[in-house]
């Protein structure tokens, strides 16, 4: 086996595991073996857990990874906010610099009634407590509402507990400024009809998906996989249970990820890899725009990262 470098050792990197790396072909492996080799753990690293895990088993495979490897250090019991008093709220409304007296006044607006004392509170915890802005919680309470008017129809409106709910979600995920808000949006907007899309594909009829079909959804969506492949599993999975299961067909998806297989084309020949097939003198697997730019920007952003450890390491050793 070659040598590896594990997280925490060096600042740079032996030829081998640049070997490796480029052996794998994944912009998602080489960069998280970077982040690891520069920060030595996962602290801070935002992505997506479908994403991480698909790019810790390539380094697995190839030694550039321990097996056991914690995707972060053990959450810290969530600090419960205050128990905020009718007083809180009304100085929060009386302070003449502070945004809260506007963002109640156009939530009323948004939502089309006066809040309560309850739902001040609640909003004033998302505000205060959870620290997300004004403008963020205007963007929050908009997509809530649009939400609720999808699943339900026109004219409903989401109650204050449900936006607690979704905000605090946003606060875990970082979405504490207006342009990761809009990222945000701009992400579940495709989800949300990528979802009606996979229904069909399953000949599910329409219906709202409970949170754990949404998760599943949305990790497919992450790995990459098309409709035909999609289809392919699910009638693997019937055939083999009689009826849809969630947790084995997404079983069979990540078999195909761990392998890069995300069409049915390349799981039918069984297209494993693209440097084996063109020794063989097939052609590797198509490759859709999206994929291919991204893996031209991880691939310059490797190169810098790489260029950036060279020139440190170069400057320690003089010295």
């Amino acid at each position: 086996m070659s040598q590896t470098q594990l997280p925490g050792g060096v600042l740079a990197m032996t030829g081998q595991a640049a070997e490796q790396l480029l052996k794998l072909d994944s912009g998602d492996a080489a960069l998280l073996y970077l982040y690891l080799l520069r920060r030595g753990s996962l602290n801070g690293l935002t992505w997506t857990e479908p994403r991480l895990q698909a790019a810790l088993d390539l380094l697995r495979q190839v030694g550039l990874a321990p097996q056991e490897i914690p995707v972060s250090d053990p959450p810290a019991p969530d600090v419960p906010p205050p128990d905020y008093t009718t007083q809180d709220i009304n100085n929060a409304l009386s302070q003449d610099h502070s945004p809260f007296s506007a963002l109640c006044d156009a939530v009323e607006r948004r939502l089309g009634r006066k809040l309560n004392s309850n739902d001040l509170k609640i909003l004033y915890t998302l505000f205060d407590h959870y620290a997300l802005p004004a403008e963020v919680l205007l963007m929050l309470v908009g997509w809530c509402v649009e939400e609720m008017e999808h699943k339900y129809g026109p004219g409903r409106k989401p109650t204050l507990p449900y936006i607690r709910k979704v905000g605090a979600s946003w606060a875990r995920l970082g979405v504490d400024t207006l342009e990761r808000a809009e990222a945000h949006i701009t992400r579940l907007s495709r989800l949300r009809t990528r979802e009606g899309e996979v229904l069909r594909l399953l000949d599910i009829p329409p219906r709202p998906l409970v949170e754990r079909e949404k998760t599943y959804i949305a990790a497919w969506d992450e790995m990459g996989f098309d409709n035909d492949a999609l289809r392919l599993a699910y009638e693997k999975t019937i055939m083999k249970k009689q009826s849809m299961d969630w947790s084995y067909m997404n079983g069979i998806l990540r078999q195909w990820h761990r392998k890069g297989l995300h069409t049915a084309a390349a799981v039918q020949t069984g297209d494993r890899a693209p440097q084996s097939r063109q020794a063989g003198g097939q052609p590797p697997r198509p490759v859709s725009v999206n994929e291919e730019q991204r893996a031209r920007e991880d691939m310059e952003r490797i190169r810098r990262l790489m260029q950036q450890m060279e020139q440190e390491g170069e400057g320690s050793d003089g010295v």
